[in-house]
């Protein structure tokens, strides 16, 4: 059996640097312009100071001072931002009219780390409106919209999170989520494992207490699964990542557009003609493909799967070895959830001017560490984006430091958050016994959250002026069972889906 393995960060949370330490390692990390990172323009002003929003002591119009933002001025602009997005969320808006008379999270104390933007937001208030206490910490260092955090601690949402934290940063936002007097959560929302690693290694005790976890990323599902097979899984969780939802829509249509997005706003190239290798065929590779091959790049793939290497040739893309082209691409794009795809062999042979980023929730598949070297020099030319720069001069251009600079589009909010949701209140609201200390496949039937009224995106279609016959549809998805794997339980749903 393999030894779990997991990547603990360098400096403990309780260590903390000094003033000067601490911001000269966020400055080394991130350097960022405090601009937020969402799909419309943001109101941060990069000229706020550098001065640690944990130097700092604010409240809320109300006077509560438990949250560490950038900047309680912001909320305002946050709230507009909230705003516009609930206006594309009705999944949550009508499970939020729905149920919240009824409070189906009436006393559940919910811990989360996702990323925090206007579309978050809104399911962290639709909790809080089915009766869940809440308090929230950042997934990505980057990805959080410092307004929309401003929003939701004016809120009384306890959130700990800016964008550009450091490593020390990351894990001290976590633990004050989790480590506070008087208050002790039962229920779990991650993205991507920190915060369950931090409590199984941390606060163990917690867990007799915890319900469950809902797990929405590839590779916080792999450490879940890993800590199932070695028996140290001690209460159930809910993969949301593999739901027919977050597989079918998610990882393909979101991404297939954050991708340019996130491409376009670090180096602002022209795709048309450029070549690409896109490592890894699954739905988010799928997504990526497409959307480059539309603008007109050249697109190879790398696979090692064969029936997604057999797509890629069906959807006319080639198929090669990254040891064959890695030397005249111009872009390279990870996105497999392994570790070490481009070691830095690779990263010798690039072209001049080679662009490299992760659309991964890990930053392991490129073998940066193995670039922090005497001889090559680093160069911060914006926010996210360095120059590692060769003895020759040989330059490549890295994005994220490949954290993946994935944003979260309307697609997103509408094929993933409602299920997270929904995942959440099946697992607060189960009877003893029905699920075990395993690791379960979101049912397709919560998946497709299906109700008297049908399904979440029936609500959505009128807005693409769709139509359907739903009879046929209630046909062919309304299976005699609810089970989906052998780990699923044979017991029915919530009556919340």
């Amino acid at each position: 059996m393999k030894k779990i393995q997991f990547a603990d960060q360098k400096q403990e949370f309780n260590k903390r640097p000094s003033k000067i330490g601490r911001r000269s390692l966020s400055r080394s990390i991130s350097q960022s312009s405090t601009d937020s990172y969402s799909s419309a323009a943001s109101y941060t002003d990069s000229s706020d100071d550098e001065t640690s929003p944990r130097d700092k002591q604010q409240k809320n119009s109300k006077g509560s001072s438990d949250f560490c933002i950038k900047n309680i001025k912001q909320a305002d602009f946050g709230r507009r931002e909230i705003e516009i997005a609930e206006q594309e969320m009705p999944a949550l808006m009508a499970l939020r009219k729905r149920a919240q008379g009824e409070k189906p999270l009436a006393g559940a104390k919910v811990v989360g780390c996702t990323h925090i933007t206007a579309q978050t937001a809104v399911l962290m208030e639709t909790l809080s409106a089915l009766g869940a206490q809440c308090r929230w910490a950042a997934c990505n260092i980057y990805s959080t919209q410092n307004e929309v955090a401003a929003a939701l601690a004016e809120g009384g949402f306890s959130v700990f999170a800016w964008k550009g934290e450091s490593e020390d940063d990351f894990w001290w936002c976590i633990d004050r989520c989790v480590n506070v007097e008087g208050w002790q959560p039962n229920m779990i929302l991650d993205d991507g494992g920190d915060l369950t690693h931090w409590i199984y290694k941390k606060y163990p005790n917690m867990f007799k207490k915890i319900k469950g976890i809902v797990e929405e990323s590839v590779t916080g599902v792999h450490r879940l699964y890993q800590l199932s097979k070695a028996g140290k899984l001690c209460v159930p969780a809910m993969n949301v990542n593999d739901s027919v939802t977050k597989q079918k829509f998610d990882n393909l249509y979101c991404c297939r557009e954050s991708i340019l997005d996130g491409l376009k706003r670090t180096t602002d190239v022209m795709f048309g003609g450029k070549q690409v290798v896109v490592c890894g065929y699954g739905e988010v590779g799928k997504g990526c493909c497409a959307a480059l091959k539309a603008m007109g790049s050249i697109v190879y793939v790398t696979e090692i799967d064969p029936i997604c290497a057999l797509q890629a040739c069906m959807d006319g893309f080639r198929l090669v070895k990254l040891s064959e082209v890695i030397r005249q691409v111009d872009i390279v794009i990870t996105c497999t959830g392994n570790k070490n795809v481009v070691v830095r062999e690779y990263l010798d042979r690039m072209k001049n001017g080679c662009i490299v980023c992760n659309m991964g929730h890990s930053n392991t598949e490129i073998d940066v560490a193995s670039l922090r070297t005497p001889e090559l020099t680093w160069e911060r030319v914006r926010s996210q984006v360095d120059h590692v720069i060769w003895p020759d001069g040989k330059r490549i251009v890295l994005l994220a430091e490949v954290r993946h600079p994935l944003i979260l589009s309307s697609v997103t909010t509408l094929t993933l958050l409602s299920p997270q949701a929904l995942a959440l209140i099946e697992l607060y609201n189960a009877p003893e016994g029905r699920y075990k200390q395993d690791v379960y496949l979101l049912p397709k039937k919560m998946g497709k959250a299906t109700s008297s009224s049908g399904a979440w995106w029936v609500e959505r279609l009128p807005t693409c002026d769709v139509s359907f016959q739903m009879s046929t549809w209630r046909a062919c998805t309304c299976p005699r069972s609810t089970r989906t794997s052998r780990s699923s339980p044979r017991s029915r749903p919530s009556t919340w889906v």
